[in-house]
């Protein structure tokens, strides 16, 4: 099993490591938005007419980084491979800053992420959160709950007939 840890948003205090509620929210719905089906978001976005006039202030871009992985979460990191991400940054009108990563070449899907990402930070957060990432958070179970019991499906369990001469 390959885990990293990323700290880099943890505030240490006294040798202990905390990390602030807020990010924490943020970090769990932008991997939501991240995880989301290929045009979902935009949907989503689209369905709940909250999508307001931006600005860009960086513009869908493709690129590729790298991931790293910790053999048992422990051991020294070593590079895993590259992978293909599209990042958007972009500002309301009213000067909230949304940023938006998600895996592949789609644009489309980067802006609506950082467009969710900034109505998140704004008076608007609870409506997005009801039209956008609870229906994610759902279907994100669905789809985890039928791979599960898929894979169940196919386990084999082994046993061992206690034979005679074995006492």
């Amino acid at each position: 099993m390959l885990l990293v840890y990323d700290v880099s948003s943890c505030i240490v205090c006294g040798g202990f490591v905390y990390m602030d509620s807020d990010t924490t929210d943020r970090k769990s719905w932008m991997g939501l938005l991240a995880r989301a089906p290929d045009g979902r978001v935009a949907a989503l976005l689209a369905d709940s007419g909250l999508a307001e006039e931006s600005v860009f202030l960086r513009q869908p871009e493709i690129g590729s980084v790298m991931v790293r992985g910790r053999a048992g979460g422990t051991g020294a990191a070593f590079n895993l491979g590259e992978m293909t991400v599209t990042r958007c940054t972009l500002r309301l009108n009213c000067g909230a800053v949304g940023h938006g990563h998600v895996q592949g070449r789609r644009k489309e899907d980067a802006e609506a992420a950082a467009m969710v990402d900034a109505l998140l930070q704004t008076d608007r957060a609870a409506k997005t959160r009801d039209t956008v990432l609870t229906p994610l958070s759902s279907e994100e179970t669905a789809r985890r709950t039928a791979r599960a019991e898929k894979a169940a499906a196919t386990k084999v369990e082994f046993f061992t007939m206690v034979r005679g001469e074995d006492k």
